[in-house]
C-alpha cells in the first residue's frame, strides 16, 4: 500500500484521543469510521466532536456551513467488523494496557485486509508486545499523538521488532500528506520521546517543589514564560545553538560545562516520585488557579478553552492552520 491509497480511517476507541483523531481526519476530507463499544460513549464521542467545531469556529478555524460537511464524513458504530473492514488505516486509541491492546488487535485483525496499516495512540507501550500475539505484526506501528490530536501535529512514529520499513515509511507519508509533523523512532523506547523529555521536566520540578524552591504555580510560570515560550518556536537543540552565538551550541555548551555540571549534579534522579507529591501538586495547581482570571482559564472547562485558543494562534503563527 501506498500512502496515497489511504481514503477512509477507522478509529477503534472514542474517548478523548480517539473522538480527537476522528475529528482531524474529517478536518481532513478522509472518510471515518469510530467504533465504541456502546451507544453512549460514541455519543459522547459525536458531542466532543461537535464542541471542538464550534471552537473552532470561534477561532475562525473553520466556516459555519463547514461543520455539517465535516460531520457528515463521520461514521458511528459498536460494531467493530463494520468499523474496520473497508478501511486501509486504522487508530487504535483503547486503555493503557497490554492485555486490552493485544485484545483488541486480535478484534481488528478478524476483519481488516492484511496490508491496513494498525497504528497504536498508546502512551509509550512497546509494539512489539502489543502485535506479539497477531497474525500480521509487520503491519502494526505506534503512533502517538500529543492531546488534543486535532490540534497539535506531533505524531510519535514507532516500529515493533516485526514491523517492516514499508509499513513505516507509509504512515509517515502518510500523516505527512495530512499535516501532521511525524518524528521516527530509531528504536522502541518506553514513553516514546516527548513523555521522556516531559517527565524528566516534571520531574525536577517535583524536586524543586519537594525542596521549598519554589511553589507549583511558580514553577509552571517560569516554564512558561521562559523556556516554554522559546521550545514553542523551535526545539532545545536550536535554541542553544543561538544561545551560543558565534561559537554554536557546541561553543555553548563547553563554556558552560563546568556550571552545567554542577547543576546536574544538584539535580533529582530519582525513579519514583514520592508518594505525597500527587496531593501536594493538586494543593498547587488549585491555588494557582484561583490566581487566574476566567479569561486565561481558572477552572478546568475555562483552562481548557484557553488551551485551545493559544494553541490555535500559534499553530497559525506556524501556518499549521
Amino acid at each position: 500500500m501506498e500512502a496515497k491509497d489511504i481514503k477512509k480511517v477507522a478509529c477503534v476507541g472514542a474517548g478523548v484521543i480517539g473522538y480527537s483523531w476522528a475529528l482531524y481526519y474529517s478536518l481532513k476530507k478522509l472518510s471515518v469510521n469510530v467504533y465504541d463499544l456502546t451507544d453512549e460513549k460514541l455519543e459522547l464521542a459525536k458531542k466532543r466532536i461537535h464542541d471542538s467545531l464550534l471552537n473552532l469556529l470561534k477561532n475562525d478555524v473553520i466556516g459555519e456551513d463547514d461543520i455539517k460537511e465535516i460531520e457528515s464524513r463521520i461514521h458511528y458504530t459498536t460494531s467493530i467488523e463494520e468499523a474496520v473492514k473497508d478501511v486501509q488505516f486504522i487508530t487504535e486509541s483503547g486503555p493503557e494496557s497490554y492485555d486490552v491492546k493485544q485484545k483488541m488487535a486480535d478484534e481488528m485483525e478478524k476483519y481488516t485486509a492484511s496490508d491496513t496499516i494498525i497504528a497504536s495512540s498508546t502512551s509509550g507501550l512497546l509494539v512489539s508486545e502489543i502485535a506479539k500475539k497477531t497474525k500480521h505484526p509487520e503491519r502494526f506501528i505506534g503512533a502517538h499523538p500529543y492531546n488534543p490530536p486535532h490540534l497539535i501535529p506531533l505524531v510519535e512514529l514507532t516500529k515493533g521488532d516485526k514491523t517492516t520499513d514499508e509499513v513505516l515509511e507509509c504512515a509517515k507519508e502518510f500523516f505527512e500528506s495530512i499535516d501532521k509533523e511525524p518524528v521516527v523512532l530509531q528504536k522502541e523506547a518506553l514513553g516514546f520521546i516527548c513523555n521522556r523529555i516531559q517527565m524528566a521536566v516534571y520531574r525536577e520540578v517535583c524536586n524543586l517543589v519537594m525542596k521549598g524552591v519554589c511553589t507549583i504555580e511558580d514553577a509552571d510560570k517560569a516554564v512558561t514564560f521562559g523556556p516554554g515560550l522559546r521550545w514553542a518556536i523551535m526545539g532545545p537543540s536550536l535554541v542553544f545553538e543561538l544561545g551560543g552565538g558565534k561559537g554554536h551550541i557546541d561553543g555553548l555548551m563547553k563554556h558552560l560545562n563546568s556550571s552545567i555540571s554542577l547543576w546536574l549534579h544538584d539535580m533529582a534522579d530519582f525513579k519514583d516520585f514520592p508518594e505525597d507529591f500527587p496531593e501536594i501538586a493538586r494543593k498547587g495547581v488549585e491555588e494557582a488557579l484561583e490566581h487566574r482570571s476566567k479569561e486565561i482559564g481558572n477552572d478546568d472547562a475555562s483552562l481548557a478553552e484557553y488551551r485551545d485558543k493559544m494553541l490555535i494562534s500559534l499553530l497559525k503563527l506556524h501556518k499549521k492552520l
